[in-house]
């Protein structure tokens, strides 16, 4: 595992990290890495990413095979303004 060293850290920066990790119970060098983590995805989870979109667009373009039980939104708008 590599090493990251981190110079000239502002002091106000620096304590919103110690009182974060604080809060949640680590240490400052395992709540850096969470949020370096969290904001600059790895190869792998830029892939999950990209496969999750594909399916989510490919599940979008697909139309149901049967309209459902329901009247269309096209009937029930003519519906209620035929009342």
């Amino acid at each position: 595992m590599a090493t990251l060293y981190v110079e000239n850290v502002p002091d106000n920066l620096y304590e919103a990290i110690r009182e974060r990790a604080k809060r949640n119970r680590k240490s400052m060098a395992a709540e850096v890495t969470e949020v370096l983590a969290s904001h600059f995805p790895t190869t792998a989870e830029l892939k999950r990413r990209k496969l999750l979109l594909e399916r989510a667009l490919k599940l979008s373009r697909t139309r149901p095979l049967k309209p459902g039980p329901f009247p269309s939104a096209e009937e029930m708008i003519r519906e209620d303004r035929e009342r």
